[in-house]
């Protein structure tokens, strides 16, 4: 039935990753709320605002990877880790 996606164990991978950041960020919120704060970003922002820019990075970092370069998918998957650590700490 799902024979149509091209499903590949990067892929997976990386949405499972997604998929785990937001359940422990929601824990975070939950257990511990968080306050805005200015970082290194022009705008004062939360948890929340800093995991959508990180994650809003991390999907332009993966696009202009597989389209501009022939490097492996987990070179972008790196960088992204590197870049969303990045963000959500200092951001």
């Amino acid at each position: 039935m799902l024979n149509w996606m091209a499903w590949t164990l990067p892929t997976a991978i990386f949405f499972a990753a997604i998929a785990g950041i937001l359940l422990t960020m929601t824990i975070l919120e939950v257990y511990r709320p968080c306050r805005e704060r200015k970082g290194f970003l022009p705008l004062t922002t939360t948890r929340g605002d800093r995991l959508f820019i990180s994650l809003l990075t991390s999907a332009f970092i993966h696009l202009t990877m597989l389209g501009a370069t022939d490097l492996s998918i987990w070179v972008a998957f790196a960088i992204s880790i590197v870049a969303m650590t990045i963000i959500l700490r200092w951001g």
